[in-house]
């Protein structure tokens, strides 16, 4: 149901610590101000008028990853990620965002993608499953999509490309752009639309929580009833496990570990099959890292890429200092925006980083 005053529930969070062990931001500043309880009491205390909106308190604001794991770890399930996009809307209307953010605004709103000055691809076929490529999978990992698409043709699927170039809506709205994001939402949906499909697969979990619940609960747009959403990697270990897929065993017996991606905590249960596919070509169980499933940390691909960068690469560096302190060579991970992070800094490491796609349909059998 779409929260009318989110804001609302910094008043409950403010005081509260019971999430802080989980936040990605509070682990690598060791700041509580930089803490879910801290943002909710800024937020508050703007409210109450003991502080404004201004250069430093814009900045505390705009320092949250918008992960989702506060929220994933409540046990009352209060929405302090969308009370703080709430906030960044006010304070963009203010005028009192950082700089980046109002830069994010016009690329997205000229190109749909804040990666480069191209316009998303037309939707040119019609068929019952379309399959989400967002801008991440096209201009930060292509051979993602690459990949995905030769998995699902052995599995007998060949899904129209639906949103190809265009942001899913989540960085808009994290940032406080909702005007944009609606925008970017409208023209998802209007390519699924002409799409004709009756299923939408997406690559990612941020992909799938955006559509399935950042669309209504941040922006009131409802994700059309008719219209089945399945994340991809569930739907690939389904189709292995009733022989409409087949993989065949890798001879790599590096140690490996797989990187939940950014927002997986978002999507409870589906930490499970991405293990199952890896356990089946590599043989073995990889080693498992401390901030994973219902606790994994996002990398850096988040809105603090652009407003925080520095903070951004933090969050990266973590992932990779967890993987290199498990004893991994290689780490695995599906998500285009995620691997493209972890790459960034993973010879700092000696890891090697590798996409779960890739690997996957290097050992079709």
């Amino acid at each position: 149901m779409h929260i009318l005053q989110p804001i609302a529930t910094t008043e409950n969070c403010r005081y509260c610590l019971m999430c802080r062990h989980v936040c990605p931001v509070g682990y690598v500043t060791r700041s509580e101000t930089l803490s879910p309880h801290g943002w909710g009491l800024t937020i508050a205390s703007v409210r109450r008028g003991l502080l404004q909106w201004n250069r430093e308190t814009s900045e505390v604001l705009f320092s949250c990853a918008d992960c989702g794991l506060c929220r994933a770890h409540c046990a009352t399930d209060q929405p302090l990620p969308d009370a703080i996009a709430a906030a960044r809307e006010e304070v963009v209307e203010l005028k009192q965002a950082p700089p980046a953010v109002y830069r994010i605004e016009q690329a997205l709103q000229q190109w749909s993608n804040p990666y480069t000055q191209q316009q998303p691809w037309p939707v040119k076929q019609r068929g019952d499953v379309a399959l989400f490529v967002g801008d991440a999978a096209l201009f930060l990992w292509p051979s993602a999509l690459e990949a995905a698409q030769l998995l699902l043709s052995a599995a007998g699927v060949q899904p129209v490309l639906v949103g190809a170039g265009r942001n899913n809506g989540y960085l808009a709205s994290s940032l406080g752009l909702r005007s944009t994001a609606e925008a970017l939402a409208q023209a998802n949906l209007e390519d699924l639309q002409a799409s004709g499909a009756g299923r939408l697969l997406v690559l990612t979990p941020g992909d799938y929580y955006t559509f399935s619940r950042l669309y209504e609960d941040r922006l009131g747009i409802a994700w059309p009833r008719e219209i089945e959403l399945v994340e991809l990697v569930p739907f690939l270990a389904g189709q292995l496990e009733a022989g409409a897929l087949r993989l065949r065993r890798s001879e790599d017996t590096s140690p490996y570990a797989y990187c939940d991606p950014t927002h997986s905590a978002r999507v409870p249960g589906r930490d499970r099959a991405p293990r199952r596919l890896l356990a089946t070509v590599l043989g073995q169980p990889g080693l498992e890292l401390f901030w994973r499933g219902e606790r994994a940390h996002p990398a850096g691909d988040t809105a603090l890429q652009f407003t925080q960068p520095e903070l951004a690469d933090q969050l990266t560096l973590a992932r990779l200092q967890d993987a290199a302190n498990h004893g991994a060579f290689m780490l695995i991970s599906e998500d285009p925006g995620s691997l493209a992070h972890l790459n960034r800094h993973a010879s700092r490491f000696a890891l090697k980083i590798q996409g779960l796609y890739e690997l996957l349909a290097r050992h079709l059998a």
